[in-house]
């Protein structure tokens, strides 16, 4: 399986986009928005900044959850 380790955060603020490194060691949990200047926060029961509002999940969620699905 190949990890993709790149992903495009949208604002829900102002709807700006950008292509950013994931980190494959530790989840971001806060982005600030490059435009507008609003700090993405994750919810509580989520990953990521890249899970929330990425185009591609994050490195650990790409590897863990088809692992995941097998199981099931």
């Amino acid at each position: 399986m190949k990890v993709i380790l790149k992903s495009d955060i949208t604002c829900p603020a102002c709807g700006h986009s950008k292509t950013e490194m994931m980190p494959i060691d530790v989840p971001r949990k806060h982005y600030t928005c490059e435009k507008c200047g609003e700090m993405l926060v994750v919810p509580e029961e989520a990953c990521c900044v890249f899970c929330t509002y990425g185009s591609v999940e994050c490195p650990q969620a790409q590897v863990v959850r088809p692992c995941m699905e097998k199981r099931h």
